[in-house]
């Protein structure tokens, strides 16, 4: 048997990192049917064509600033232990790549294509790897330091912090460095246009698929299968139900965040999820979904912030709160299974969230200054379908109109 585990960890965290490909299939359809109409097509390409630089940046400059690995040798060397090294990053590049698909439900509708790419490149290239070598490879020595201040390491098992929080923030900085979408609120300040979903459908498949991919995101973070845990899957369900039911009751039963729910749950059970009881997950959840209602609701209405899919509430926000939450439902006093610090879980949330705030503001003002973020007046009236792919979701509706 023991000649089998290799083959059986390759195949393990393989079809982990199919489950999330199928993931990036979700941002999509969840893009595409929160967008108006006339951007739909864009969100589709966006997302496929950002996983594909996502993987040129993190295969030949990420994966080496996160874990010290490159792929410069023999396809013969690379292939050792049924080429576990190399599965093993498709499945950590399915995480880095999610950042750039946060971001783009943040900027929809208003942002130019090409410069969108290049900070797709930067952000997964630099920005994310530098956070995650901190959080899952000892980098610079904090995690250590951590230990030694609060008595444990900074945990976040499968990325609360470290995916969802720091494509979050980053998203945050973007939209603000762009700007909130023409004809959306008032100069006075006033609410001008409420921009509807335009598929609940297809925002409804998004979620749907997110929600299913999930389990492969978290349950095979563990990596091998010898480290398995059904807590995880059994927390992960918990915390979906919870944050679905608290949506579902402070959103008034709209579907928009009846079906964001169960996502902002699940951003916040990540990094716990191998630690809690299902109880506290399912708290954990449940705050998370709340959380997201109420701050979608600030954001867009009080703070006039344009996040078009709300992705600083559901991942910056529910992702920094799903760190904290660890340092809570994983203690052994609230039925966890310990072996966590609420001070770390404090100190390394806090910084996710600098790093992420910072490399957005960078990157995003950067581009901005160079060649410019937004689509010219024209063009985002026309919409981001036809001006930049010359081609609209449905051209047989088109030319009735």
């Amino acid at each position: 048997m023991e000649n089998f585990k290799p083959a059986a960890d390759a195949l393990f965290i393989l079809l982990g990192a199919i489950m999330i490909l199928a993931m990036h299939s979700g941002f999509a359809f969840l893009e595409l049917g929160t967008v108006r109409r006339k951007n739909q097509v864009n969100a589709l390409v966006k997302i496929l064509v950002d996983f594909s630089v996502s993987t040129l940046a993190y295969f030949f400059i990420g994966y080496g600033i996160a874990y010290g690995v490159q792929f410069f040798s023999g396809a013969e060397q690379l292939a050792q232990k049924n080429g576990y090294e190399l599965v093993k990053f498709f499945f950590l590049l399915t995480f880095a790549a999610a950042i750039p698909a946060i971001v783009s439900g943040g900027i929809a509708e208003r942002a130019r294509f090409y410069p969108q790419l290049a900070a797709t490149f930067l952000l997964v290239g630099f920005v994310y790897p530098f956070f995650e070598g901190i959080a899952w490879n000892q980098a610079f020595g904090i995690q250590a330091w951590l230990k030694a201040s609060f008595g444990e390491e900074f945990h976040d098992f499968a990325g609360s912090v470290v995916v969802h929080a720091v494509g979050g923030w980053v998203g945050l900085a973007a939209v603000l460095m762009l700007g909130a979408r023409r004809g959306r609120y008032h100069k006075d300040g006033g609410i001008a246009g409420a921009h509807p979903p335009s598929s609940i459908p297809f925002l409804a498949l998004g979620a749907w698929i997110l929600v299913v991919g999930w389990f492969g995101f978290n349950v095979m973070s563990a990596q091998t299968l010898d480290k398995i845990s059904g807590l995880v899957a059994m927390n992960s369900l918990m915390a979906m139900v919870g944050g679905t039911l608290v949506a579902l009751v402070a959103g008034r039963n709209d579907p928009g965040f009846v079906h964001n729910g169960p996502l902002a749950g699940l951003v916040a059970v990540c990094a716990g999820s191998d630690l809690m009881h299902p109880i506290g997950a399912l708290v954990t959840g449940g705050v998370a979904g709340g959380l997201f209602v109420v701050m979608f609701t600030l954001t867009q209405n009080r703070w006039k912030i344009d996040d078009v899919l709300g992705v600083w509430p559901l991942h910056g926000l529910c992702g920094a709160w799903g760190g904290i939450a660890a340092g809570i439902f994983g203690s052994k006093a609230l039925g966890g299974m310990g072996g966590v610090a609420f001070l770390s879980q404090l100190a390394g949330t806090g910084l996710g969230v600098a790093i992420a705030l910072a490399g957005g503001f960078i990157v995003y003002g950067a581009i901005k200054a160079a060649v410019g973020l937004r689509l010219d007046p024209e063009d985002e009236f026309n919409g981001a379908d036809l001006s930049i792919h010359k081609i609209s979701a449905s051209p047989e509706r088109e030319t009735l109109w």
